[in-house]
């Protein structure tokens, strides 16, 4: 062999290395969506299913009803309804005044469900059933079932919707009045084949955790207002903390803003950080003249229409993340 051709060959192999030193670029780290959990306990006032959808279908959230059942039940029906410990037609939060609003009620749930939405229990009559046995609870969910499927033969209501009896039988969702809790409900929620309970309050924002074939959903404490002290997500805490739970119009815009501010904030932390699921909590009273619904509007439609950012109900948090794990039914 020529020396021409040994160098040649020498120079081609020399040209066949890579053409850089040193480790190999690090790839970035893709972060999973932001969730963020929005509810609505009681789901009761007919006007604030429509905006709650309206909300959604600017924003593309979806989010999760936590339906009292006397509000299926009319002054004429209340009868059909007896918690435990109370005479029939006892409920803390009243029923719905006349068949017209439980037909349009009922329209408004078939709607936001076929929209997406999630249809979950928030027991009946809205009482603390802190201290009530097993058995008492299974009473609660046993009426609870019975009501929301028979509501349209109660009420003298027809048609019945085709798939009404499947949507009840899908409910499998469930919050606290007062966010209560016992080892007695859990107990009761995992014989009536519950998938989650979404009952509790944690310091801050925590993943939900597997608790014997039930997960537990928390609403968080988030810092609120110019001293950072910490309230619980939801427009009913924050109502009392501004104004002690009575009506302050001349100060509703304040309220807005300090609403919106601590949302933003407790949303920024997670977004930018480990992005834990952010849950917050409302009802359908307009309190201190709709300043925190305001806010709650003007959060999701910052938040929610983000591409990296999914509004979504517990259950279809539940089903994209597998955290259920197998029921285990106690004896």
């Amino acid at each position: 062999m020529s020396s021409a051709f040994r160098v040649c060959v020498l120079l081609s192999a020399s040209m066949a290395l890579p053409a850089f030193a040193g480790p190999a670029p690090k790839v970035e780290e893709v972060k999973a969506k932001q969730v963020v959990l929005i509810s609505f306990d009681g789901a009761h006032d007919v006007r604030q299913w429509q905006r709650s959808r309206n909300l959604a279908a600017r924003t593309g959230a979806r989010f999760t009803y936590f339906l009292s059942c006397v509000f299926l039940l009319s002054r004429e029906t209340k009868g059909e309804y007896h918690a435990p410990g109370r005479s029939a037609g006892r409920s803390n939060v009243g029923f719905a005044q006349s068949r017209q609003e439980v037909a349009e009620r009922l329209a408004q749930i078939n709607l936001a469900s076929a929209e997406g939405h999630e249809i979950a229990s928030h027991a009946c009559g809205h009482f603390d059933g802190g201290a009530w046995s097993k058995a008492d609870w299974g009473k609660e969910f046993d009426a609870f079932s019975r009501i929301a499927r028979d509501a349209y033969r109660i009420n003298g209501i027809s048609p019945e919707p085709a798939g009404w009896a499947k949507l009840v039988a899908s409910i499998k969702g469930f919050r606290a009045p007062y966010l209560s809790q016992s080892k007695a409900l859990n107990a009761a929620l995992r014989e009536r084949g519950f998938l989650y309970n979404a009952s509790g309050v944690s310091r801050g924002p925590e993943a939900p955790k597997p608790d014997e074939g039930l997960t537990d959903f928390a609403l968080p404490l988030i810092p609120e207002g110019p001293a950072g002290k910490r309230v619980i997500a939801m427009d009913y805490n924050l109502y009392v903390r501004h104004s002690g739970g009575t009506e302050k119009l001349d100060e509703a815009a304040q309220f807005e803003t300090r609403t919106l501010e601590a949302f933003r904030a407790a949303f920024d932390k997670q977004y930018g950080g480990a992005r834990i699921p952010l849950e917050i909590g409302f009802h359908f009273t307009l309190m201190n003249g709709g300043a925190y619904w305001r806010a709650l509007e003007r959060f999701a439609g910052e938040v929610c229409v983000k591409a990296d950012v999914e509004c979504i109900s517990y259950a279809d948090y539940m089903k994209r993340n597998d955290v259920a794990g197998p029921l285990q039914v106690d004896g």
